[in-house]
C-alpha cells in the first residue's frame, strides 16, 4: 500500500523563495519522523517530494521538485497513484486548505481534518468563536483595525492565519500602527505557561495521545518557538474532557492535530487549534514508546479509527529546533 507524505515546506511548496529556516527545521523532523514511522508498518511504502535545496528524507522514495514546476501537479500526481495521503502544510494563506483540496480531488484518501474545518481552523478569529461558542475557555481575538480602546496591554499581535510563531509579537505597549496590519489579530496576554495537546481524533471521540510543555523565547517584541518537551505535562482528566470538547465542538477534525493552549491558575485557555500534524510528533513516537502510526493503520487503510486499548504514560522527550 502507498501513501504519499507531502511536507510543502521541505517537499519543494517554496521553490523558486527563500527557504526560513525555523519552518525547514520544523517541517524536516515532522516529514522524517512520519514517514519512518509509516513505514515500519508492515506492507506500507511511502513516496513524498523535496525541494531541490533541502536535504531528502531518510527513507521512503522521494521525487526532487526542480525550481520552476508547478508543486501542486507533481503533488496531485503522486497522489492519484497513492492510496492515501497526508497532507502536513502552513495554514497561512490558505496553503493547507488547498492542498486538502487538491488532494481530495484526485480521488485518494486525504488523512486528516475534512476541508470546512481546515479552513475554519486557519482563522484564529473563527476558531475562537467556535470554541467559545461551545463554552471553552479561549483568547479572544480582535482585528487589529478593531481593536477595543480599553484592551490594555501587554498584547500579542500575529497574523490571523499564522503557523506557528511567523510574525508573532508581544507588545508591553499598544501600538501605534495597528490599524495598518492587516489580516493581524490582537490579542490579550495570557499569563501561564505555553502547552499544547496531540490529539489523535476520531469519529465521536478524541484521545489525548501526550501534553506538552512549549518553549516559547522572547526576543525584544518578538515570540519564536525554540522547541517543546513532548510529554512534559501530565494528562490530567481536566485535559481529556477538553480534548473532548473540543472535539465535539469541531467534529471534523480527524487524524493526529494539535491544540495551543495557556496553562493557567483557572484552568487550560485554548490559544488555537492546528488541523494537521504538529512539531510535537517528532518526539511522540520516542515519548510514548510506541509507534503512532499504528493507532491510525486502518484510517489508513479503510477511512476509520478503530477504539484504542490504554495508551501508555507519555514520558517527557525534548524537541529542539
Amino acid at each position: 500500500m502507498q501513501v504519499f507524505v507531502i511536507e510543502t515546506v521541505t517537499g519543494g511548496g517554496l521553490s523558486g523563495q527563500p527557504l526560513p529556516d525555523t519552518l525547514i527545521n520544523e517541517g524536516a523532523l515532522m516529514r522524517d519522523a512520519l514517514i519512518g514511522d509509516l513505514e515500519d508498518l508492515p506492507g506500507i511504502r511511502v513516496v513524498t517530494t523535496h525541494d531541490l535545496r533541502v536535504l531528502p528524507p531518510p527513507r521512503g522514495t522521494s521525487i526532487p521538485i526542480e525550481e520552476g514546476e508547478d508543486p501542486l501537479e507533481t503533488w496531485a500526481r503522486l497522489a492519484s497513484r497513492s492510496h492515501c495521503s497526508w497532507p502536513i502544510a502552513p495554514e497561512s494563506g490558505g496553503e493547507l486548505a488547498r492542498l486538502v483540496e487538491r488532494l481530495g480531488a484526485t480521488g485518494t484518501r486525504v488523512i486528516g481534518p475534512d476541508l470546512p474545518t481546515v479552513r475554519l481552523c486557519a482563522s484564529k478569529r473563527a476558531t475562537g468563536a467556535a470554541l467559545n461558542a461551545a463554552g471553552i475557555r479561549t483568547v479572544t481575538s480582535y482585528p487589529a483595525e478593531a481593536v477595543p480602546a480599553d484592551l490594555a496591554a501587554p498584547v500579542v499581535v500575529k497574523p490571523d492565519d499564522g503557523a506557528g510563531c511567523i510574525d508573532t509579537f508581544l507588545f508591553d505597549e499598544i501600538p501605534d500602527d495597528l490599524a495598518a496590519r492587516t489580516g493581524f489579530v490582537v490579542e490579550p496576554y495570557i499569563a501561564g505557561d505555553a502547552a499544547s495537546l496531540t490529539l489523535l481524533c476520531r469519529a465521536g471521540h478524541a484521545h489525548v495521545l501526550a501534553a506538552n510543555r512549549q518553549d516559547i523565547v522572547r526576543h525584544g517584541d518578538r515570540l519564536d518557538f525554540a522547541g517543546l518537551k513532548v510529554g512534559g505535562i501530565a494528562i490530567t482528566a481536566e485535559l481529556r474532557a477538553l480534548a473532548e470538547r473540543i472535539h465535539r465542538a469541531l467534529p471534523g477534525l480527524s487524524g493526529i492535530v494539535g491544540v495551543d493552549y495557556v496553562a493557567t491558575p483557572e484552568g487550560p485557555m485554548v490559544i488555537e487549534v492546528n488541523p494537521r500534524l504538529t512539531t510535537s510528533y517528532a518526539g511522540l513516537r520516542r515519548s510514548l514508546g510506541v509507534n503512532p502510526t499504528a493507532f491510525v493503520a486502518e484510517l489508513i487503510r479503510d477511512g476509520a479509527l478503530p477504539d484504542l486499548p490504554h495508551l501508555p504514560l507519555a514520558m517527557p522527550v525534548e524537541v529542539v529546533l
